[in-house]
């Protein structure tokens, strides 16, 4: 884009050859102008990118954590969910075992 703009400055400086000198000296100013304001908006584009390139990746960080966080959770649950169901199934060997032997008791009456 700069480029664009000095070419039509240099577009602009040599129709005005004409001109007087101090006319050709304020086009010259403004030129130079000009290309600042558009060299300084380039730099803001370019540090607004690396901010926005910086947050991007702080967010990725952050997201990796609460996904490893939640799945710490939930293997936390799983493994909960897993030893309640092992206690339940001993507990009801037990019984049916303990039921078994009153059931064989009874017989032998």
């Amino acid at each position: 884009m700069r480029k664009i703009i000095l070419a039509s400055m240099a577009v602009a400086a040599f129709s005005l050859a004409a001109c007087s000198e101090k006319a050709k000296e304020e086009t010259s100013e403004a030129a130079g102008a000009v290309a600042d304001d558009a060299a300084a908006a380039g730099d803001k584009a370019a540090e607004g990118a690396a901010d926005a390139a910086d947050a991007t990746a702080a967010a990725a960080k952050d997201a990796g954590a609460a996904v490893e966080g939640a799945a710490k959770d939930a293997g936390n649950a799983v493994e909960g969910t897993v030893n309640a169901a092992g206690d339940a199934a001993a507990k009801a060997g037990d019984k049916i075992a303990e039921e078994t032997k009153k059931a064989e008791a009874n017989d032998k009456k």
